[in-house]
């Protein structure tokens, strides 16, 4: 019996179901090549369509495919002889791609799909990654990484991709191609039978169609009852869970969805902590961050007695706390954050916290465990602007400093304009403080060799303390209270603001 998930592969990206934005975006992506000349990465959980996207997408494209599976030794050797010469505008035999490199004729491509991009690791793969990214930075050709785990990927090689990202497949998607499967395959069946199916695959749409293609095994027909009703042994994605936790499911599902997921609860309580903001109103928020504290504390208890039973009360606080803090449902979609306090961040957040600090004339404890979390609430990922630019101009930060402190990525735009803005800011700052401290020795309006020369300045006891212009000989009066009122404003601003940008300062 063939298999059906081969026989009803999309054969246009117009077939691929469940992913309307995601195929719009790689279509787009694909079309506009040329422009940008950049390699794309399909990530989402297995079953999704990702693969079976990126071929449908050459069929409409009129390109040939080359394609290197993990399933082959992926050694930069291998990688440059296959995918490189491909990439670079080579047909597998030799022969120039005419007119792939140039844009001449788009027709000509070669699509260089790489499947499980995710799984380049180890010595099995030496010099794999690094051959990869060198490759997608010089490819002429169009390049596809597909992979599971977006942030499995090397930074790098992430930096040097766009990324599209299917989501797991609803049921309501799923049951549509189940029942075109039944009709072309004559088999006739019950709605409730199907959408049974599609329940139990969790977004998994390959998935549904091998347990339907099992069920109707040896049948013409199928019922409720021959649909296995063992749920599939699978791992929950950490996005369908921050969707189902922040959006979807009740406390009680979110509990037992948490236990499905394959993260820590010391891990997942950091996803949920980043992302809540992106979803939650005011009110669900504040609500949410008091169980995340309770969890914190759990997590705390488990670090300090080394006792992981209590990791099941962050959970129930972490999970089924934060969902019930949610007032019902939520729709659309959202583009969640990896946790910006990760262990690969120790050497920027100390360097934030020392800065803290230092500046705030805190200690670093106190920096980092109250200052450093406020600064984070009020500029998640650089919003508002300008108070982003006086935090990071307050501190001195640079794009990492900048990236850890929002949540934001630390090679884009945002972030590197934000900190151009704060250097400006701080050099204007200095300026400012470099005229008042001179001020003394020159006029107010002349300059300082003026004064010295006693050109424009008085002299003797007919000169003026602030430096204000007064013709020699001329007659010294005591300041009116109109500029008495004046100066003390000047005097005023000038002690105010000192120099010292501590956080008092920058609120």
């Amino acid at each position: 019996m063939a298999d059906w998930t081969e026989r009803y592969r999309p054969s246009t990206l117009s077939e691929v179901r469940g992913n309307d934005k995601a195929r719009d975006a790689f279509a787009e992506w694909a079309r506009s090549w040329d422009d940008h000349r950049e390699a794309v990465i399909l990530h989402g959980s297995p079953g999704v369509g990702k693969t079976s996207a990126a071929h449908a997408l050459a069929n409409d494209m009129g390109w040939e495919t080359v394609e290197l599976n993990a399933s082959d030794q992926r050694t930069a050797d291998v990688i440059e002889r296959f995918a490189g010469r491909a990439a670079r505008n080579a047909t597998l035999g030799g022969s120039a791609a005419g007119g792939g490199a140039t844009g001449g004729d788009t027709a000509s491509r070669q699509l260089v799909i790489l499947d499980e991009a995710d799984n380049i690791h180890g010595n099995y793969d030496r010099g794999g990654a690094s051959a990869i990214t060198k490759l997608v930075k010089e490819s002429g050709q169009p390049i596809v990484l597909i992979a599971n785990e977006f942030y499995d990927i090397s930074r790098g090689l992430r930096n040097a991709c766009r990324d599209v990202e299917f989501r797991d497949v609803s049921a309501r998607s799923i049951v549509p191609v189940l029942r075109d499967v039944c009709r072309k395959e004559g088999i006739e069946f019950e709605s409730d039978a199907l959408q049974r199916i599609a329940e139990r695959n969790r977004g998994d749409l390959r998935g549904a169609i091998n347990d339907l293609q099992a069920a109707c095994e040896g049948r013409s027909s199928i019922a409720v009852e021959d649909v296995v009703t063992a749920d599939r042994d699978k791992a929950m994605g950490i996005f369908p869970f921050l969707d189902a936790a922040l959006k979807e499911e009740s406390a009680e599902e979110t509990l037992r969805s948490a236990y499905a997921v394959d993260e820590t609860p010391d891990d997942l309580t950091k996803w949920i902590e980043d992302n809540v903001l992106d979803v939650y109103d005011a009110a669900e928020a504040t609500r949410a961050y008091d169980f995340l504290a309770n969890a914190d504390v759990w997590l705390g208890r488990v670090r300090a007695s080394q006792n992981y039973s209590y990791w099941r009360y962050a959970t129930d606080n972490a999970a089924a706390g934060v969902a019930a803090a949610r007032d019902g449902t939520k729709g659309g979609w959202t583009r969640y954050g990896r946790p910006q306090f990760w262990p690969s961040s120790d050497a920027t957040a100390d360097e934030v916290v020392g800065k803290i600090a230092e500046t705030s004339g805190c200690s670093v404890a106190t920096a980092r465990r109250e200052v450093l979390p406020f600064l984070s609430a009020v500029t998640h990922h650089c919003k508002p602007r300008e108070l982003t630019v006086a935090m990071a101009a307050a501190y001195d930060l640079d794009e990492a400093g900048v990236a850890f402190v929002t949540g934001s990525g630390e090679s884009t735009n945002k972030v590197e304009s934000i900190v151009e803005d704060a250097r400006e800011r701080r050099e204007e700052r200095m300026e400012d403080h470099a005229d008042g401290a001179f001020a003394g020795g020159a006029g107010r309006d002349g300059d300082a060799a003026s004064a010295n020369d006693g050109g424009a300045a008085g002299t003797g006891d007919d000169t003026d303390r602030d430096g204000g212009e007064r013709g020699a000989g001329s007659d010294v009066d005591e300041p009116t209270d109109d500029e008495g009122s004046a100066d003390g404003e000047v005097d005023e601003d000038d002690g105010s603001d000192d120099g010292q940008s501590g956080l008092s300062d920058f609120v």
